[in-house]
C-alpha cells in the first residue's frame, strides 16, 4: 500500500494538499453502501486572492473557485483510475455539482447525498467551523474539497475529529453579512441546522455574487478570508 500512497502524493503534492484517509462504514447513503473507506483531498487556495476578499466575491476569487474545482475533479479521476490498476474499486466525488445536477431534495434541504466535510472530519484533516466551513490545521478554511470512495483501506485511518476547535472565536460569525451562524460549536452529534442556517447563506451569496461579479452562483468568501486559521 505504501506504493499507492506515494503515487497519490505525487498526484497531490504536499505543498498544496492535505490528504486524509477515513473509515466511512455506516455513514454513507445507500447508493454508496458498498464503499467503506474514503480519501479526502483538501486543496489550498491562493492566499493573495483570499486576502483581497472584503465585502464579497471578486472576479479573481470566482476564477480561483472554478479552476480549483476543475483541478480537484481531475485529481479524483486520476486517483480513482490509479486504484483501479491495483484492482481496488473506487468512486470519485466531484468538488461541487453543477446547478443542472441539483435535485429537488437538495433544493429543500441544501444537503448533498455525500458530504466532503464529513469525510474530511472522519479522516482527521479538520473540523467544522461556526459558519460550516471545514477548518484544517495547516490551511484553515482556505481549501476546496473533493473525495474518493473505496472498497478497501489504502492507508492507516486518520484520527477522526468529533468537535470544533474554534473555541470562543466568533470572527466569522460577526463578519457574516447573512447572519447565518448562531456561534455554537459544532460536534458530530449536532445537526448543521442547529448552529448554521444554509438558506440565509445561500440567499445572500446569490445576491452578492450577482451584484459584485454578475454571476448566478452561490459564493461569497468573507468567512474564508477573515478566519485567523491559515492566515499568514
Amino acid at each position: 500500500m505504501n506504493k499507492i500512497i506515494n503515487e497519490i502524493k505525487q498526484i497531490c503534492p504536499q505543498e498544496y494538499y492535505e490528504i486524509g484517509y477515513a473509515s466511512l462504514s455506516g455513514l454513507l447513503n445507500p447508493e454508496y453502501s458498498k464503499y467503506k473507506y474514503g480519501i479526502s483531498l483538501a486543496r489550498k487556495l491562493d492566499d493573495q486572492i483570499i486576502d483581497q476578499i472584503s465585502n464579497g466575491p471578486t472576479d479573481l476569487y470566482y476564477a480561483l473557485y472554478c479552476s480549483i474545482n476543475n483541478e480537484l475533479n481531475i485529481k479524483t479521476e486520476l486517483i480513482s483510475n490509479l486504484l483501479k490498476t491495483y484492482h481496488i474499486e473506487a468512486y470519485p466525488i466531484k468538488a461541487t455539482v453543477e446547478d443542472s445536477e441539483i435535485d429537488d431534495t437538495y433544493k429543500k434541504t441544501l444537503r448533498y447525498p455525500f458530504s466532503h466535510k464529513m469525510a474530511a472530519t472522519r479522516s482527521g484533516i479538520g473540523w467544522i467551523g461556526k459558519t460550516d466551513l471545514l477548518i484544517t490545521s495547516r490551511f484553515g478554511p482556505r481549501v476546496r474539497l473533493a473525495s474518493i470512495l473505496t472498497t478497501e483501506s489504502i492507508s492507516h485511518i486518520g484520527v477522526p475529529i468529533d468537535e470544533s476547535q474554534c473555541g470562543s472565536c466568533n470572527i466569522c460569525v460577526n463578519h457574516c453579512p447573512a447572519k447565518a451562524a448562531t456561534g455554537q460549536l459544532w460536534t458530530t452529534s449536532m445537526d448543521r441546522d442547529v448552529f448554521y442556517d444554509p438558506f440565509k447563506c445561500r440567499d445572500y451569496c446569490r445576491k452578492i455574487s450577482a451584484k459584485r461579479i454578475k454571476k448566478g452562483i452561490t459564493i461569497c468568501g468573507i468567512c474564508v478570508s477573515v478566519c485567523p486559521k491559515g492566515k499568514k
